[in-house]
């Protein structure tokens, strides 16, 4: 996933992101994504979390079992 905005980019992050609808389905996804400047670690999750439900609906009422967000670089 990455941003589609023209605005400047803070750089590469690498996300985790597992959700898991008790008693039904759990969906590990990574990827990584170039956020638009100004953008907070919450907007990154939400809009992570929105393409995840867009790939996957039945995670629309999941819960949040592992999240991490790191600089993509070593």
């Amino acid at each position: 996933m990455t941003s589609q905005n023209s605005a400047p980019v803070q750089g590469s992050y690498h996300w985790i992101l597992t959700l898991q609808v008790p008693g039904d389905v759990m969906v590990t996804d990574s990827g990584t994504w170039n956020p638009p400047a100004g953008a907070t670690r919450f907007d990154m999750f939400a809009a992570i979390r929105a393409y995840m439900v867009a790939q996957h609906p039945p995670l629309a009422r999941a819960n949040t079992m592992f999240f991490a967000l790191e600089p993509n670089q070593l």
